[in-house]
């Protein structure tokens, strides 16, 4: 066996850690994985064309990123940004608490597709929860704008993944049933959604506690460097 073409894996290693563009970084991988593993140009692009009227697997770079990309440069985060200002009340932990809620309500639907992370997590939410927080604490450090980043992806990970299995046609809620049917214990799939359910409260309640402690903390990083700004006037006099 050739593990040659494991290069695509370290090419997508390198790229992230160099922050070049996810989407060119991925192609470039899958293009260099085919050619080294003995395909030519042509049959690697057929691979690609197939992939993608089949399954769809392109779907995202193909149609989902330029569509972003364009609402970005037409100023599609600096109006999120001036919506979620004008809200009364509105903080990061509040507005991700309720992206939570619908994230997970429609995940249980099957709606799994109404939120992510190149369609609405990067060019929404996580801008309208940095604009929630500078409207309530001022300007952030550049550590407080990353966490506030991650959190944001994380929010939808969470929402989406305890969601989906309350859905009873979604792919694990069939595998446990396939899985018991094969060591005689017979289970309805409904039955097993059911019992997700439990799993997604306690999800959504662990995760709201944890952004009601991100809106928190960024109240005492706001206090400190208010208090570091007021001593540092103070010795200048």
């Amino acid at each position: 066996m050739s593990y040659l073409p494991l290069i695509g894996i370290a090419m997508v290693v390198v790229g992230f850690m160099l922050r070049i563009n996810p989407a060119l970084i991925v192609v470039s991988a899958g293009l260099v994985t085919g050619l080294v593993a003995g395909k030519s140009p042509l049959q690697v692009l057929e691979l690609l064309g197939e992939a993608f009227t089949k399954q769809r697997y392109l779907m995202v770079f193909v149609l989902t990123l330029p569509v972003i990309g364009l609402l970005e440069r037409n100023g599609l985060k600096e109006r999120a940004q001036a919506w979620i200002t004008r809200l009364r009340g509105a903080t990061a932990g509040r507005l991700l608490i309720g992206y939570l809620a619908v994230r997970q309500l429609a995940s249980a639907l099957g709606l799994t597709s109404l939120g992510g992370h190149p369609q609405t997590v990067r060019p929404l939410l996580a801008p309208m929860a940095e604009a929630a927080a500078e409207a309530r604490h001022g300007p952030l450090p550049e550590a407080s704008r990353q966490r506030l980043k991650a959190m944001s992806a994380a929010t939808d990970n969470v929402g989406l993944f305890f969601g989906e299995d309350i859905f009873i046609a979604f792919g694990a809620v069939l595998l446990i049933q396939g899985f018991y049917a094969e060591h005689g214990i017979q289970l309805e799939p409904l039955h097993i959604a059911l019992w997700g359910i439990p799993t997604a409260v306690c999800a959504f309640l662990i995760h709201a506690g944890r952004l009601a402690r991100l809106d928190a903390r960024l109240h005492r990083e706001a206090l400190a460097i208010a208090a570091q700004a007021r001593s540092a006037g103070e010795s200048q006099r």
